[in-house]
């Protein structure tokens, strides 16, 4: 299963140079990263994780496969995207069909660089995407609450009527200027706006986009948009996207571990991104371990046994048995399945299970 996130950002905050950045660093590390065009500015990437190379080693398979989410460089907003300006039509119908939103803020300063909102101001570059994407989820609220709003008050229909009142709340809030994603609507509440697809109701990770020298610093600017991230609950990465981009030109390992050495790096900051996100769209992983392969699958978490089957085939869902289970930790610690089994570490679940993150699991099925 490959879920979206969408790039998003005014335009030349350093949004497609991250793109890029992620798109070359597929191609030049084919065994830690894929990249494969599905459509213009779309791309799937290779999640890092380091359980799956640790895995491989004890194991020594033919091929190692990484799990995978898919990223796509979504247009530059302007202000007045939700009333069509600019490519705002396009913008704004893209973020709606992506799960989670990685915001691209300009932390940076450059005169070589046109920036037609001004003086650099990271908090009011988010305020403008943020205040188009709630105008628009404003205008599919009060089109809904027109639909609704006779029956729920005129007549017997209870669910008519809590679905009025939840309408009325995301009116109130978007009208406030807050997303819908602060609401805390509850898991029962959810239905009666899943048909809007609104827009603010996706989690949001912000990256802060600086010059070389504040990489691993930080600057003002940023600074600034930590303390907004952390008022919001939302999680910020501090980067050069510049930096990133010149990394995975690289095509030789060597020059690459070089160059960040020389930049006092342990690792490219593309990785921190591709986890957070796959972290930030509620996604686990267990694996499969055999002399063929040894793979990552991607599951959604609290997903049970024969679902999580169902991911390397439907056939494996429809006729579930059992699942053989053994934990990250004990497979690393006694060092292969058999002698997990040895030890009493392999356990044998039902369909009940909860999958847990870092699983390495077999599964016993019938068709």
């Amino acid at each position: 299963m490959a879920l979206q996130a969408g790039i998003v950002g005014l335009p030349n905050v350093g949004k497609s140079t991250l793109f890029n950045a992620v798109s070359n660093s597929a191609k030049a590390q084919a065994s830690n990263y894929r990249f494969c065009t599905i459509e213009p500015n779309t791309g799937l990437v290779d999640v890092p994780d380091e359980r799956l190379n640790k895995l491989a080693e004890l194991v020594k398979p033919d091929r190692i496969v990484p799990t995978q989410i898919e990223i796509v460089d979504i247009a530059g907003l302007v202000k007045g995207a939700s009333k069509g300006e600019g490519l705002g039509n396009k913008f704004l119908a893209n973020i709606r069909e992506v799960d989670a939103i990685i915001h691209v803020i300009r932390c940076f300063e450059d005169e070589n660089i046109l920036r037609d909102e001004g003086a650099i101001n990271p908090i009011g570059d988010k305020e403008i995407i943020e205040t188009e994407l709630q105008l628009k989820d404003l205008d599919s609220v009060e089109r809904k609450i027109a639909r609704v709003e006779k029956q729920a008050k005129t007549g017997n229909d209870a669910k008519a009527k809590a679905e009025y009142e939840i309408l009325m709340r995301c009116k109130t809030h978007l009208e406030q200027g807050k997303s819908i994603r602060s609401l805390g609507l509850t898991k029962d509440e959810l239905p009666a706006i899943a048909d809007m697809f609104l827009l603010t109701i996706k989690k949001v990770l912000y990256v802060a986009n600086v010059e070389e020298p504040s990489m691993h610093t930080g600057n003002k600017y940023s600074e600034s948009l930590k303390a907004m991230a952390s008022a919001e609950g939302a999680e910020l990465i501090v980067m050069s996207n510049s930096i990133e981009a010149q990394i995975a030109e690289m095509d030789n390992p060597e020059d690459q571990q070089m160059f960040m050495e020389e930049y006092k790096m342990t690792e490219p900051a593309l990785n921190r991104l591709i986890t957070t996100t796959y972290r930030l769209l509620g996604l686990n992983t267990y694996f499969t371990a055999g002399v063929q392969e040894v793979r990552a699958w991607t599951i959604e978490k609290g997903w049970k046994a024969p679902q999580a089957a169902g991911v390397i085939h439907t056939d494996f869902e429809k006729g579930f048995i059992k699942a053989e289970v053994i934990a990250y930790d004990d497979y690393i610690k006694y060092g292969s399945e058999a002698a997990c089994r040895d030890n009493g570490r392999l356990r044998i679940e039902g369909k009940e299970y909860l999958v847990q993150d870092g699983d390495v699991m077999h599964f016993r099925f019938n068709v």
